[in-house]
């Protein structure tokens, strides 16, 4: 105890002792003074801090959670999206292959087609060159009917007098008759 009131009587002998002022010498008292004040900060932000540094560690996780949940998500789309693509990708296949085997059909039906219209114009043709043949061969044949008609009649008509004439009537007029008999 003597120790402690000693340390009394000696801050007496202090002219500043007990008395409340500033201390220019800032190499005695700047070390004290900011280990007294960050003594207070830390005992007394100690918990202000500590809550400060909480909430921001929970936003910094909800943050980290959100980001986790949104990428997976987005990887969720994308592996819907690269399906999706595969399947349309499969599809234009699909559609391609038909195509060209829709567009072979085509062309072969189309030449089927050209090959039967032509078919029916070579028979078109054919009848049309006999209907022309026939036709022709018709109008030689009563060309030269006519014309061996004229002749004959010239020549009878030449020769035939009025006797001879009456005579070939009266032989065509029997003949009509016992061929009306007949029937």
């Amino acid at each position: 105890m003597k120790n402690i009131t000693d340390s009394f009587l000696c801050l007496g002998y202090w002219p500043s002792a007990g008395s409340f002022g500033f201390n220019t010498n800032i190499l005695a008292t700047n070390p004290i003074n900011l280990s007294v004040v960050l003594g207070v900060l830390v005992f007394f932000g100690k918990g202000v801090l500590s809550d400060l540094l909480d909430n921001r560690k929970q936003r910094i996780l909800k943050t980290i959670r959100n980001s986790e949940e949104l990428r997976e998500g987005a990887i969720e789309q994308l592996e819907k999206a690269r399906a999706h693509l595969r399947k349309v990708e499969t599809e234009a296949d699909q559609f391609r292959v038909n195509g060209y085997s829709e567009i072979e059909q085509e062309k072969w039906n189309l030449i089927n087609s050209i090959y039967t219209t032509l078919e029916q114009l070579e028979n078109y043709k054919n009848e049309t060159i006999h209907f022309e043949q026939q036709r022709t061969i018709n109008q030689v044949r009563q060309r030269v009917f006519q014309q061996a008609l004229q002749g004959a009649l010239g020549t009878l008509n030449s020769c035939l007098n009025n006797e001879l004439h009456l005579r070939t009537i009266s032989a065509n007029i029997v003949m009509f008759g016992t061929m009306k008999e007949i029937k």
